[in-house]
């Protein structure tokens, strides 16, 4: 990723440490006002095209803090989960290339607001744990704190999600779910078309040495 060691070279004073952190304890604290004070709480700072356009800016930012881990211990695990592998991404890339995944998330978050009228930060999340997976495809982790699994199922398992929303939703669901991984995209998207390439590949040659020794 050339561009973004001469992005950083040039503005590497402007990344965000701790990055990561600071956004899951933000979304804790959103979820524990929901959960405790007030369950409208999310309306206050979710990404509207029509809040933006009266002039309430700053959804821009608030709307990274849009719990995705309501729902009880599951939900607090999902929480945790983050946690370990947005600091296990920010411990290999530094954290100017953390900011620049999720800066790419979020430019792409508003793009998708202001196409479609919303946005959420579920699928710039989603990208985090594709870049995990696509890394560390072999890694063993701990479903609900208890089941192994390797993480490329889970990767897997969350690219088959994502599809079912993207052909079953609506175009606004669509638009946020495409705009969303900017960040995945920008960072391994290159090496994700040559291996979809030489996976066909194989596949073909696979056939045809099958067709060849009937």
């Amino acid at each position: 990723m050339d561009w973004v060691d001469k992005l950083e070279r040039r503005f590497g004073h402007l990344a965000i440490p701790q990055l990561v952190n600071g956004l899951l304890v933000g979304q804790l604290m959103a979820g524990l006002v929901v959960l405790l004070f007030n369950r409208n709480f999310t309306s206050y700072i979710v990404l509207s095209r029509i809040a933006l356009l009266q002039g309430q800016v700053w959804r821009l930012i608030t709307f990274l803090f849009q719990p995705i881990w309501l729902g009880g211990v599951f939900g607090i695990l999902n929480l945790l989960f983050y946690f370990w592998i947005g600091n296990a991404l920010t411990r290999l890339w530094g954290d100017f290339r953390m900011t620049v995944f999720f800066v790419l998330g979020i430019l792409g978050a508003w793009a998708s607001c202001l196409l479609v009228g919303y946005a959420t930060p579920d699928a710039i999340f989603m990208s985090m744990l594709f870049a995990y997976t696509w890394l560390w495809p072999e890694q063993t982790a701990l479903l609900f704190g208890v089941i192994p699994f390797k993480m490329k199922y889970l990767g897997w398992l969350e690219l088959f999600f994502w599809a079912v929303n993207f052909l079953t939703g609506s175009l606004a669901v669509k638009v946020s779910l495409v705009l969303g991984l900017a960040g995945f995209l920008a960072f391994y998207g290159k090496e994700l078309v040559v291996w979809c390439k030489d996976t066909l590949a194989a596949q073909k040659r696979r056939r045809d040495w099958e067709n060849r020794n009937r």
